[in-house]
């Protein structure tokens, strides 16, 4: 099976474009309006870009009557956004943060979560969730898509405060991801959780060059 997204039409009863890039994490995003109302939205387009300095990226498809997301306008106009990760105890949280609410709202009421302050922004992060990156906003790249639907705003972020539970750190100083299960997009409805982890070791790699993919601090 092969078909053009551009020209033709898929010859499945379900596009396949979103569950081949997987497992995808969330960015479970935090932000607070201008008039200081917090706002909660997991997006399942995020990811690290480097990691000196350490910075991010999240991709936010606007509303199908053409209006930007509250997180992107929140990020733009207050200069910080916080990523509070997603795990399988927090998986009923994250999906109700997706319902498409009032701006007026606050998302972390309705999905019944705490809010812990940061140290470097007025945006509140998640208590429950075991790790934190404090964000502040770079920049927005806006792609034109075929629909409202398909216009997407891709935002920056340089990561300026790391927060990690202490519960989830193991003995050799590493994050125990096993015990973290965090939450991960698989497309369609479908969800997954880290379980199972192994290691694999680049054959030659030494030095600061092994130090470096291992994720050593220097």
């Amino acid at each position: 099976m092969h078909y053009s997204p551009i020209n033709e039409k898929c010859p499945l009863p379900f596009s396949p474009f979103k569950s081949c890039t997987v497992p995808r994490p969330i960015g479970w995003l935090s932000t607070l309006s201008e008039d200081g109302i917090a706002n909660l939205a997991p997006y399942s387009q995020w990811q690290n870009l480097t990691f000196d300095p350490p910075l991010v990226m999240f991709a936010a498809n606007q509303l199908s009557s053409g209006k930007r997301k509250d997180t992107v306008i929140n990020a733009e106009k207050t200069g910080w956004f916080v990523w509070n990760m997603a795990t399988y105890d927090l998986r009923e949280a994250v999906n109700i943060s997706a319902m498409e609410l009032d701006s007026s709202e606050d998302e972390f009421l309705h999905a019944g979560v705490s809010k812990q302050d940061c140290i470097d922004t007025k945006v509140p992060r998640v208590k429950e969730s075991p790790a934190h990156f404090e964000c502040k906003y770079l920049s927005t790249h806006r792609l034109a898509g075929n629909s409202n639907h398909g216009y997407v705003d891709v935002v920056y972020g340089e990561v300026i405060r790391i927060h990690v539970n202490d519960d989830f750190i193991d003995k050799t100083g590493k994050m125990d991801i096993s015990k973290i299960r965090p939450l991960a997009r698989l497309g369609y409805y479908d969800y997954t959780s880290v379980t199972d982890v192994f290691e694999m070791r680049i054959p030659g790699a030494s030095g600061k060059a092994s130090d470096g993919l291992e994720g050593k601090s220097s």
